[in-house]
């Protein structure tokens, strides 16, 4: 079962004030950098009362109740929801939409990674004449970070985000007297050390099949694969110092035989984990829940931390995973699509639901500093308070790392050329 198989089976500012707010980019919503009139409250008005229907492209499961809350504060306006495919399948089928020109829905869900694909071919709305750019402060900086545009368009308004951090089996570190790595070489010596006192166990596993997961750690350490200036200028830099270091890092363990290199999500990489195959799992915030019910033979055993750092004086993190709501240009409604964007997710409620229900790892500020969320204590880390774990991670990721406008391919070739080695 893959991450996105798994969720797809498992006091914010208002949207109404936000819309209000001023805004910016052409009159049309389109990008650019020339100052736009904001929307009216007028038109606010208008879109609140005429019956609406929207579309909303998303894979989120059991997503009715978060739209449920919107419809009951917007009688008006209706939301029809369609999963059209997890990632790459719709991101496939909206191009293809887009290209004919019809078929295309008003919102869509876009991975963080996914934006620079259609805005390229200026397919999402700017909604700061929609008030958006009111609603910054709202979410985890670099979040915000990752829907701006060069100019300062907002693409999307975040939902959930991935910052990478550690599990880890205390069990195992205890009993062959392995501290927490806090840096790679001490994670790199930790690794000598428990495969020699143990032949059948691995610190860690790194799968070939997940360049999402490969981005996240160069992220962490500071590299800039993808450069972009301006909508069509893009340096692609894979073979700089920062690169190299971690492929040498990555495939001198692998070279020794310390660490494994077996796909992971499959049914091996599970059985691997329950019979305690490898001691840590460097994953995302989505993580602890995913383990918990996939590894339930090791419940009580598993810890959460940092992921080990190159800079222990600049502690820092990368990000893996996380989506965001974006409205599609030709909608016929951009007031009603970019209303809704903004409540799904600034909404208090349907931001909590979307922590509770679905297990997504906020983006919104005050979800992250809320006791109630942060104090959770399950029983699978020994009590370990494993969502302040990452809440305090999420405020070390690396913000200036940038996506292309064709990831998919990237990713994909990233997949062939490390299963063909």
């Amino acid at each position: 079962m893959s991450r996105r198989l798994f969720l797809s089976t498992t006091g914010a500012l208002s949207p109404g004030a936000a819309l209000t707010a001023c805004g910016g980019g052409d009159s049309d919503g389109s990008s650019g950098s020339a100052a736009a009139k904001p929307v009216s409250q007028a038109d606010i008005d208008k879109a609140m009362k005429t019956p609406t229907e929207l579309t909303f492209w998303t894979w989120v499961p059991n997503i009715a109740k978060e739209i449920a809350l919107f419809e009951k504060k917007y009688p008006a306006i209706k939301v029809k929801v369609v999963n059209a495919g997890q990632g790459t399948p719709q991101y496939t089928k909206l191009r293809t939409a887009l290209k004919a020109g019809s078929g295309a829905p008003d919102m869509v869900q876009v991975e963080y990674q996914a934006i620079p694909t259609f805005t390229i071919t200026d397919s999402l709305l700017d909604l700061r004449p929609y008030g958006a750019a009111a609603l910054k402060s709202t979410f985890v900086d670099w979040t915000w970070g990752q829907v701006s545009g060069s100019n300062g368009e907002v693409w999307a308004i975040p939902q959930d985000t991935g910052p990478m951090g550690m599990l880890y089996r205390k069990d195992i570190f205890d009993k062959h007297g392995i501290d927490v790595p806090t840096t790679w070489d001490d994670f790199a010596e930790a690794a000598r050390k428990l495969h020699k006192a143990d032949p059948d166990v691995y610190l860690t596993n790194l799968a070939a099949n997940q360049p999402a997961a490969w981005h996240g750690l160069l992220g962490q350490a500071g590299a800039k694969p993808y450069v972009t200036s301006g909508k069509s200028d893009i340096a692609i830099s894979v073979d700089d110092s920062v690169s190299k270091k971690l492929g040498a890092y990555w495939g001198g363990l692998a070279k020794e035989g310390v660490i494994g290199v077996e796909p992971d999500f499959t049914d091996s990489w599970y059985a691997a984990l329950n019979k305690g195959k490898y001691a840590t799992w460097l994953t995302a915030a989505w993580g602890p829940v995913f383990l918990s019910g996939s590894a339930k033979s090791t419940a009580g055993r598993w810890r959460a931390a940092p992921l080990p750092q190159w800079d222990a004086a600049k502690p820092s993190s990368g990000n893996w995973g996380g989506s965001t709501t974006a409205v599609i240009r030709s909608t016929k409604n951009p007031v009603a699509a970019a209303l809704f964007a903004q409540f799904l997710n600034t909404d208090p409620a349907s931001a909590k639901m979307f922590a509770t229900e679905q297990f997504f790892f906020p983006a919104t500020k005050a979800l992250l500093s809320d006791a109630e969320f942060t104090g959770d204590s399950p029983s699978f880390y020994g009590g370990q308070k494993v969502n302040e774990v990452f809440a305090d991670i999420g405020s070390t990721v690396n913000f200036s790392f940038q996506w292309p406008p064709f990831l998919d391919q990237a990713a994909t070739d990233y997949a062939r050329s490390s299963t063909s080695s």
